[in-house]
């Protein structure tokens, strides 16, 4: 038997962040892997990156990373209100301001996805880690799409389980003897509990078992460091789940 912890969407939050790699420490699980979206949104862009660059964690390339690192233009997404459009657009100008140039080169160079393989007993293991899907790290997957859109991309990857991020919403469900898995979010959650979230994958020589860990963090210090920066009080508000978002 063998454990690897896969988390994502951190989003410059470094007390959850520091929260969930001190639990994956205290479970003794060595392997360790982000599916990117380490900005945006909390002021600790680059404490995140260079915590993660620390822990040598591999990370995929998320969709914000990919922003702030190429310095791609925000576009106002129809399905958010004028109010989150106006947050979002100072949220992420705040990242591309004050995140180092170092930094954005660290992002610049995560692969786009990533395939693992883990040998148990005589058992071969494929993992597919994806921020979102194969072909896009901005497409919303819910645990409520069609069976078939995860048989396609477990399929697709020839894997025996897909681990994904950017939805924020936590859930792992099997199709066909396989399993599609989302990590939820470490540190901007639209679950209602608003917990730091990861899963921990178990491999055995017969099976593979996921499991969602959700951790309380210190939530309100992380809202006031917002409010003390110059990212919109929007974000703190949400952390406070007084605020709800459609991505």
């Amino acid at each position: 038997m063998m454990q690897i912890a896969v988390f994502s969407d951190v989003h410059g939050n470094l007390p959850a962040l520091e929260v969930v790699l001190n639990d994956i420490e205290r479970r003794g699980i060595d392997q360790k892997f982000c599916l990117g979206d380490l900005v945006d949104f909390a002021p600790w862009g680059n404490e995140v990156i260079e915590r993660i660059r620390e822990e040598n964690i591999p990370c995929l390339l998320g969709n914000h990373d990919e922003r702030i690192a190429f310095d791609i233009p925000v576009i106002p997404l129809s399905k958010h209100s004028e109010e989150e459009t106006n947050a979002r657009f100072i949220a992420i100008g705040h990242s591309k301001k004050y995140i180092t140039k170092e930094n954005k080169s660290f992002l610049a160079g995560f692969p786009f996805h990533l395939k693992l393989n883990y040998k148990v007993g005589k058992k071969h293991w494929n993992i597919q880690l994806v921020h979102s899907s194969l072909e896009s790290n901005d497409t919303y997957l819910y645990e409520s799409e069609d069976d078939q859109v995860f048989i396609d991309l477990l399929n697709d990857s020839q894997a025996d389980v897909v681990m994904m991020g950017h939805t924020h919403l936590s859930f792992k469900k099997i199709v066909e003897g396989k399993w599609a898995v989302n990590t939820g979010s470490v540190g901007r959650s639209k679950e209602e509990n608003r917990l730091a979230s990861y899963v921990i994958l178990t491999l055995d020589k017969d099976k593979i078992t996921p499991e969602i860990i959700q951790l309380e963090y210190p939530v309100e210090e992380a809202a006031q460091k917002i409010e003390a920066s110059g990212i919109p009080n929007y974000y703190a508000d949400f952390l406070r789940n007084e605020k709800t978002s459609v991505f």
